[in-house]
Order: C-alpha cells, then structure tokens, then sequence
C-alpha cells in the first residue's frame, strides 16, 4: 500500500468514526466546468440580494487560492434527516434547523479530523469549511463521488437520498482521488413540478430569488406579494423539492445527539407560533441555525402566512 493510499484509508476511517456519513477525495484543482456555469448564474441575477455570491468569484473555483500549495478537497457528508418531524398543522422549519446550528457541530468535527491527521500524517496544512467561505461544496462532493448533482440542484446519493450536510477539509496533502458517480435522476421531474414558487427554472438550474428558503431566510427586506399564496406554510427554510424526490425514501434518522430538536418545535401548531414571544424565541432557538433570521424575521414570514 502506497503512502498516498494508506494516509486516504486513515482519513476516511477517522470521518467515518466521527459519525460523517461518507467521505470522498478530489484533487484541488480550478473547477473549469462550473465556471461558465457560476458566471451565467449570476448574469441571470439568480442569487437575488445575496450579493456575497458574486464575492470571491476566483476563490470559489480555485481551492489552491484559500489554501496556498493546497493539494486535496476532501469532501465530507452528515446527515441530518430527524426521526420525527413536526406536526402537519404547523408552520414549518427545514429539518436542518431542528437542533443546534451544524456549523458549530461539523465544524468541531471538522477540527477533530484536521488535528488527527497532522497527529498521524505530520505537517499537514489546511483549512476546515462548512459553508461559510466560498467554496462551491456541492460541485466538490460531486467530484469526490459522494453523490450526483440533482435536478433540484442538492446532491443526491442512492442509498441515502439528500438530506444532509456539506463541509470540506482543503489540505495540502496528495491522497487518493477519487470519481464521480453517475446520474441518477432519469425523466423524473418530481422537484420541478413540486415547488411551489416554480424556482427550479429547468432540470439542474434553481433561480434563488424565487427560492422559499431565501425569501424566509436571506431576504432582509419584506417578502415580495410574488410569493402570497405559494409558501406553503413554511417560516423558514423549505423541504418541498427534497420531500418529493424518490430518492429520499431511502433517508434513515440521524444519529447526532446535537441535530435533535427541543420537543417544542415539533409539537407547536399555528397558533402558538403566531403568540411566539421574543423570550420563548430566544429559548427555543438558541444555538440554532433560525436565529440568523432573528426574532423580528421569523415574525415577519409568520405574519406573511397568516395574512
């Protein structure tokens, strides 16, 4: 067994001790697909007011630019699908917000790995990323084979569907590389004719703008009379095209203490969201990833639905 093929072994052993779901391995190199398709994205004016997507647009394709001499992207899933969800008469919140804040959770994991390798290997340099620099994790974990792009536009995996959670280690350690999968979606068009904004445009194209998860979460401004009537009660976040897709039939509950949810949030209906009080909001979700919309935003998408 060669150096680079042990060292990839160990690496994928210890993500998988820290509870990852998979781990995959791709070389740092430019991503010369995804830019045309980054650039046309943006030109599109798809990303509506999240004005930090066009920031960084060399850093978000070139890994070596965030981790100099960087070598290896390896890839990593968690998954967050819950045991139990919240009560069909409810206002709704994407599962990935039931428990405390994954970038705390898998960031700590992260760190975990980074110091077991620099521990094992030697002087390994390198950089920890959950979606809070501009990386393009998706395009990433495509590459590493740790699932294909969906029509929805989240990455797919047979066995388990889409429900989880993206975060990558840049490093500048050669490993061994691994290869994409292959498509899987077929003629299925479940996500498109399921969502209820009709934000993915066509097959592997969302328009963010039009997205149920902005308009609740990124947005900061009030809601656009666009989206009354088409929000499916959902206050922040939205599963819809996730929910319809056939592959996630084959999601299994996580199994992180941290990703389970206060029994509160699953057992509150519409009217207890709407009498939520700043206090209560503060309790409920603290640590939480609901608190980037504050108190006053979970208000404001609440009162959107109401009216």
């Amino acid at each position: 067994m060669t150096n680079r093929s042990a060292h990839t072994s160990a690496i994928k052993k210890e993500a998988k001790r820290l509870g990852f779901l998979s781990c995959g391995v791709s070389k740092a190199e430019f991503l010369e697909e995804e830019a045309p398709r980054l650039e046309a994205w943006l030109n599109k004016q798809y990303h509506g007011e999240m004005g930090y997507m066009e920031n960084h647009f060399d850093k978000r394709l070139d890994p070596t630019l965030l981790v100099p001499g960087a070598k290896s992207v390896v890839s990593l899933l968690l998954n967050y699908f819950p045991k139990e969800q919240q009560r069909d008469d409810s206002y709704k919140i994407s599962k990935y917000a039931y428990g405390t804040d994954y970038h705390f959770v898998i960031k700590d994991k992260l760190k975990t790995l980074l110091h077991y390798i620099q521990e094992t290997i030697g002087a390994v340099h390198g950089r920890v990323f959950v979606d809070s620099a501009p990386v393009l994790d998706k395009a990433w974990a495509v590459r590493s084979g740790l699932g294909w792009m969906g029509k929805h536009s989240n990455v797919l995996t047979k066995q388990t569907g889409s429900f989880y959670f993206i975060a990558e280690l840049i490093i500048d350690l050669e490993l061994e590389y691994d290869t994409p999968v292959t498509d899987h979606c077929g003629s299925c068009t479940a996500c498109i004719d399921a969502c209820p904004t009709q934000a993915i445009v066509q097959p592997y194209v969302v328009d963010g703008s039009k997205c149920i998860s902005y308009a609740t979460i990124e947005l900061k401004e009030s809601i656009p009379s666009d989206f009354s009537g088409h929000m499916d009660d959902w206050m922040f976040g939205c599963d819809v095209c996730q929910d319809v897709c056939p592959w996630n039939r084959f999601s299994k509950a996580h199994r992180e203490p941290l990703f389970q949810p206060k029994p509160a949030l699953l057992q509150y209906s519409k009217k207890e969201w709407e009498e939520l009080t700043e206090e209560v909001f503060q309790e409920l979700f603290r640590k939480s990833a609901v608190k980037r919309t504050k108190y006053s935003g979970l208000k404001r998408n609440i009162n959107f639905l109401k009216d």
